[in-house]
């Protein structure tokens, strides 16, 4: 454990001191802001109100945003599974969303719901085709032998859920939350910086962009990954507590 957490601190370290030898020899403090100043620029927004209230809000419209993508896909995976129909027919439909651009949803969304809450939708839109997929190829990967099995001693659809499906499907999730978080920041970052909704983390890039303001743009980007980083574990921890409490208590009763 010591040793694994010594070759994270080296790793970390190798990368800012590669960003630092760039930074001297681009030696343009509008091109590149270097480690110091950016870190310099994230100590001075920490101390400003709106720098907190553009997180709150980028983090509550992300994170809900991959919530409801996550909760749709899983739902209409489950249905898609079932019902051979209803696959044909959101079939068109994920097609169509996994292969239009980002810029696209958020000008339509801009037409039709304002930029207020923009980076929700975007990033609902974004992660839903990512968890639907997934879901539905895990149920469809799930093992016949297991499946016949539970036929033959007549288990119920709920026990088969708990005991054979959501096991299987565990992978399947951890896979789609791991690339369904990081999709959902950077689309709902994107959509900030377009739709310029006030208090966003995206509009405060933006601004540091007008502004040539280098080093604040750095400070944004480094917060945008650490909140997605951070989402990304939450996410993991809530998917593991859920088979941990859930599975064990289960073993214990029977």
């Amino acid at each position: 454990m010591v040793s694994r957490s010594i070759r994270k601190i080296f790793i970390i370290a190798f990368w800012v001191g590669v960003w630092e030898i760039v930074t001297l020899l681009i030696d343009n403090i509008i091109l590149m802001a270097g480690p110091y100043e950016t870190l310099k620029a994230l100590i001075k927004m920490g101390g400003e109100k709106d720098f907190w209230l553009s997180l709150r809000n980028s983090f509550l419209n992300i994170t809900g945003g991959i919530l409801i993508g996550c909760l749709a896909g899983v739902l209409l995976a489950c249905v898609a599974a079932g019902f051979s129909f209803a696959q044909e027919l959101l079939s068109p439909f994920i097609k169509v969303i996994k292969s239009i651009p980002v810029v696209s949803f958020v000008v339509i969304i801009l037409l039709w719901c304002g930029n207020t809450h923009i980076s929700l939708y975007v990033s609902a839109l974004i992660t839903f085709p990512i968890f639907y997929l997934s879901i539905y190829e895990g149920i469809k990967g799930t093992d016949v032998k297991m499946l016949e099995m539970a036929s033959v001693f007549r288990m119920k659809p709920l026990l088969r859920v708990k005991y054979i499906y959501l096991p299987h499907l565990r992978p399947a999730i951890l896979s789609a939350v791991q690339l369904a978080v990081g999709m959902g920041w950077r689309s709902g970052a994107a959509a900030e910086v377009i739709g310029q909704p006030l208090l966003s983390m995206g509009n405060g890039l933006y601004r540091s962009k007008i502004f040539l303001d280098t080093d604040r743009l750095f400070a944004w980007t480094v917060v945008i990954i650490l909140v997605s980083v951070i989402s990304e574990k939450l996410f993991k921890i809530i998917v593991r507590l859920f088979y941990g409490t859930g599975f064990k208590r289960d073993n214990k009763e029977i």
